[in-house]
């Protein structure tokens, strides 16, 4: 039985470690031919390891997703190997710097707006532009529950996500009739290993988060894995502008 993305082409950034590892792995999984792309190469060489271990077919691509010219790179690399992109996957991101609105430095507001809005606005500007060409494109760009609702403390992250679920509301509309669906995927609290870094850095936050979560644990990177692959797909052709909340139902409380 084939695969569901049997036959494509994926790109997926900050693909090196948690939700963007295992995307790669299940994009793989289901027939995929996978463009790795990370700013840390040996994490990403890593992941192609592992694609290649399973059968797969992986190339690793190093970019900075706040650099344009690596960006459009990036996905000239891939389709000069694989001769065309089906599936891109926008995660790359840092996390929220825990202060107050007016405690954050302006080099630490640029850093976050740059990393995770801008560098998916650059991924989507020059993924668009091909998939055009082909007539067809699916598009996943990596919010956060975050992004639908606010959080004391981490007003940055927050206002980039919100940026995100915005970003892709209207670029779904601009391009729904030309083949090219795009969404976000709005996780929750994933145990991925920079939110390990974190609880340990700072062991009193996990604790609280944890008795916030409706289902009572927190997600795992590989179930984020799954919902991207299932927008990606042709199982979502009639979905797009769409930001989808895996979170555990935290957000509907």
């Amino acid at each position: 039985m084939a695969g569901a993305l049997e036959g494509k082409v994926g790109l997926i950034t900050g693909a090196s470690s948690g939700i963007g590892r295992a995307t790669a792995l299940v994009f793989a999984r289901e027939g995929a031919k996978v463009a790795v792309a990370d700013i840390a190469r040996e994490g990403g060489e890593q992941t192609v390891r592992m694609i290649e271990d399973l059968g797969g077919e992986a190339i690793f691509v190093r970019a900075d997703v706040t650099k344009a010219s690596e960006v459009q790179a990036m996905v000239d690399k891939t389709v000069q190997i694989y001769g065309r992109l089906d599936c891109a996957y926008n995660n790359a991101g840092v996390a929220g710097i825990g202060v107050s609105t007016h405690e954050h430095t302006e080099e630490d507001w640029d850093r976050t707006l740059v990393v995770n809005l801008k560098g998916v606005w650059l991924c989507m500007k020059s993924e668009i532009p091909q998939m055009l060409n082909q007539g067809s494109g699916a598009i996943v760009n990596t919010a956060s529950m975050l992004g639908v609702i606010g959080m004391a403390g981490v007003s940055a992250y927050v206002a980039s996500k919100h940026g995100v679920v915005g970003l892709t509301k209207a670029a779904a509309l601009e391009y729904a009739r030309k083949g090219i669906r795009i969404n976000a995927l709005c996780p929750g609290v994933i145990r991925t290993p920079l939110t390990e870094k974190d609880w340990k850095e700072f062991p009193e936050k996990e604790a609280p988060l944890l008795e916030g979560e409706p289902i009572g644990r927190f997600g795992e990177p590989e179930e984020m894995a799954e919902v991207v692959m299932w927008l990606c797909s042709d199982a979502a052709s009639f979905v797009t502008g769409h930001a989808m909340l895996a979170d555990g139902g935290y957000v509907a409380q």
